[in-house]
């Protein structure tokens, strides 16, 4: 038997992280206007950002930071700014009957496969440690700058050209024809 020691700051840091993450995944979820959930989910990456850190995974808090707190939530804010969400919205209408029960089931059915897929693997985590599969002697944010710009190439740039589509799309479809004749604009009335 193997015994395990943890030093007291460890447990603390881990319990902030934890706490930093579900509050904020709450957050995202539970609130109503969208831009605090924009800022909820910020709180959740930085959670995440100090749990990697906790596990000396520095190069990943910073990314975790740098590029999804400050890059991709800041995309969220504008589009959510752009379109005015928010302002005009029906909470009463449901667009779709019964995606809410629908929602449940499959919240249900998947929160039941992780937990017996986790019970089926006697709870372990994996690995230690990757960073062995990683090849000796360069650096590992050298080798993951290497992937990436060279073997991951095409799929990191369609990722992004995804990314970009889906905020494009995301305007076009939520921006309404602005009524210019008095015609028109009586029918946009009725």
């Amino acid at each position: 038997m193997i015994a395990t020691s943890y030093a007291a700051p460890n447990i603390i840091v881990f319990f902030t992280s934890a706490i930093l993450i579900l509050v904020g995944a709450l957050g995202v979820i539970t609130v109503r206007n969208p831009v605090h959930a924009a800022l909820s989910l910020i709180m959740t990456l930085f959670g995440v950002a100090v749990a990697f850190i906790a596990q000396s995974a520095d190069f990943l808090a910073a990314v975790q930071i740098i590029v999804y707190a400050g890059a991709i939530v800041v995309l969220f804010l504008f589009v959510i700014m752009f379109l005015g969400v928010g302002h005009d919205s029906r909470s009463d209408v449901e667009p779709l009957v019964g995606q809410r029960a629908f929602a449940l089931v499959g919240v249900v059915i998947t929160i039941g496969g992780l937990i017996a897929l986790m019970a089926s693997s006697h709870w372990v985590t994996g690995a230690t440690s990757v960073s062995g599969s990683l090849v000796k002697g360069n650096g590992n944010v050298k080798q993951l700058g290497t992937a990436v710009f060279t073997t991951y190439l095409y799929a990191f740039e369609a990722t992004s050209l995804l990314l970009v589509i889906a905020v494009v799309g995301a305007v076009l479809l939520a921006r309404r024809e602005r009524a210019t004749t008095p015609e028109a604009k009586e029918e946009v009335r009725s």
